[in-house]
């Protein structure tokens, strides 16, 4: 009997040290599951700032949707609206007024968003004194916001209103058919009132920063790195799978791509020219079309480039289809059109190479062979494929017309405050859909415009454009907008359009999940994690 109680000690030791063993083993491996999961972005240009109502680019968008979030928010697969701070909405019959049914959340210090937090930062937004760049764009939507933020009006104008703590009601200037896809934009922002009257402008330093997104500011070491971390008080929070992201400033393409290359980054959100070819072949090569159109603004109240039949030669004078095969090699779709293929809209036809045509044209406006034309600037912005573009154009219309220019290169923040004022004579450009509707290509260039730097003025255009925003969904809508096109492409030559973008992302998608090719390029990542 002591023999057997021995034995089933003994074997009871061995289960108990072996069962250990096994346990060992799943703590290792749920600890290495644990492990920090870091998502590191090369993000272009170091961000002119974080105040969301003081941006206007792509690099400040991408940290924008991390720790920021507005009425609603962007479907990680097809950048289609849904709920954010507003768990639901209703639409008056007629579509011009959104009542807004809020979440109970709060920044990330716990002090509640309301729906007076709502009105007190679009307010802000509008204020003739934030001069806010894209202002122009809530203009085009929020009835009164126009005239409030021309200084026309007084606050009380604008047609948004705090129904109680967790009501916003929004009234439009007409049924916009695209207003909740727009909203997610940084321009319609909700932003800690209580932090920017306590801090001023140092609001957005690390030590004073909430959001409201999923994630929140860790840190911002200028030129080198900004990281932000899960925000607990999201109200999604359990979606957030990422421990840390970190958006790289570097606007050199061969050198984010290097890095990408070498393990050091996991998202490269473009490809260096020289390196196209070679990326193609890459499992973690994304090419997809995107929304958005390159194109050259022209300064349209400084002589020469005043009169139209100018514009017109400079615009039919290069071959589109070589610059897209030859030197952007990306996919990239050549354009004489401000609006890219969108569904239902008819588009305009442009005016594409003719180059005889445009001889005849500068000739017309006393420039016979290019004798007598004045040297003039091309202006962009640091970036090697954008130095390529323009050498091309440079070379174009030299041979081609006999004009002389020169190529000026400025960082980010300096060329964006250029580009607004109107300093330049030609400056390279390109504009991404804020949502997907052919308005969002046009509006911006109504007299007077923020964003309107060439100062293309048309009595006409502006009427259309105010028609079309006042009209249901439908055919004769874009009809009104095909009008407008056509008077500032084709009759005027407001811009001379380059080529259609196409995406051409670097990612591993065997390693990270929750991101998707669409054609806004939109990538939130609250929904990114490690596969």
């Amino acid at each position: 009997m002591r023999k057997l109680l021995v034995f089933l000690l003994m074997v009871s030791l061995a289960v108990t040290a072996f069962a250990g063993g096994q346990q060992d083993e799943g703590q290792t491996a749920e600890a290495a599951q644990e492990e920090p999961a870091e998502f590191i972005i090369v993000n272009g240009a170091e961000p002119e700032t974080l105040d969301p109502h003081l941006i206007s680019g792509v690099p400040e968008h991408r940290i924008y949707m991390s720790i920021f979030e507005g009425l609603t928010s962007y479907d990680p697969e097809t950048a289609e609206p849904v709920p954010g701070l507003a768990k639901s909405w209703d639409v008056s019959e007629d579509g011009t007024v959104y009542t807004f049914h809020l979440r109970e959340t709060t920044w990330s210090d716990g002090v509640p968003i309301t729906a007076q937090t709502v009105v007190d930062s679009w307010l802000r937004m509008l204020a003739p004194e934030t001069a806010a760049p894209y202002a122009w764009f809530p203009n085009m939507f929020i009835e009164g916001a126009a005239e409030y933020n021309a200084g026309d009006a007084g606050a009380d104008a604008v047609g948004i209103e705090a129904v109680d703590d967790y009501t916003f009601r929004l009234e439009l200037v007409g049924p916009l058919p695209y207003v909740l896809g727009a909203l997610p934009h940084y321009s319609f922002a909700v932003v800690p009132m209580h932090k920017i009257e306590e801090h001023g402008s140092a609001w957005t330093s690390p030590e004073n920063f909430v959001g409201n997104g999923p994630f929140t500011l860790e840190e911002w070491k200028p030129q080198q790195e900004i990281a932000v971390v899960p925000n607990d008080t999201y109200w999604d929070s359990e979606v957030v799978s990422l421990d840390r992201v970190v958006y790289l400033p570097i606007d050199d393409n061969n050198t984010g791509y290097n890095m990408y290359l070498n393990g050091e980054a996991d998202w490269m959100t473009t490809v260096p020219l020289d390196q196209m070819d070679s990326a193609k072949l890459r499992d973690d090569y994304h090419n997809a079309p995107y929304l958005g159109t390159y194109y050259y603004v022209v300064q349209t109240e400084k002589d020469p480039f005043d009169d139209t039949r100018v514009r017109k030669a400079l615009a039919m004078s290069f071959d589109r289809e070589t610059l897209v095969e030859k030197i952007t090699k990306g996919g990239q779709v050549p354009a004489t059109s401000m609006v890219p293929d969108m569904a239902g809209y008819p588009g305009v036809e442009g005016n594409g190479k003719n180059i005889e045509r445009a001889k005849e044209l500068l000739a017309e406006a006393g420039y016979p062979e290019g004798e007598g034309f004045p040297q003039f600037e091309i202006l962009y912005n640091t970036n090697e494929a954008h130095k390529k573009v323009a050498e091309y154009m440079q070379e174009q219309w030299a041979e081609n017309l006999g004009l002389e220019s020169e190529l000026v290169n400025q960082e980010w923040s300096t060329y964006l405050s250029n580009r607004r004022q109107g300093n330049f004579q030609i400056a390279r450009a390109g504009w991404i859909g804020d949502y997907q509707d052919p308005n969002t290509f046009l509006d911006m260039f109504i007299s007077g415009a923020a964003m309107n730097g060439g100062n293309f003025s048309n009595e006409r255009y502006d009427e259309l454009i105010h028609q079309a925003a006042r009209m249901p969904a439908g055919e004769k809508r874009f009809e009104v907008l095909q009008e407008a096109e056509s008077i500032f492409i084709e009759q005027e030559q407001g811009v001379i359009p380059i080529y259609h973008y196409t995406t051409n992302n670097m990612i591993d998608l065997d390693e990270w999940g929750g991101w998707y090719v669409n054609t806004m390029d939109y990538h939130p990542t609250k929904n990114i994690y490690k596969k």
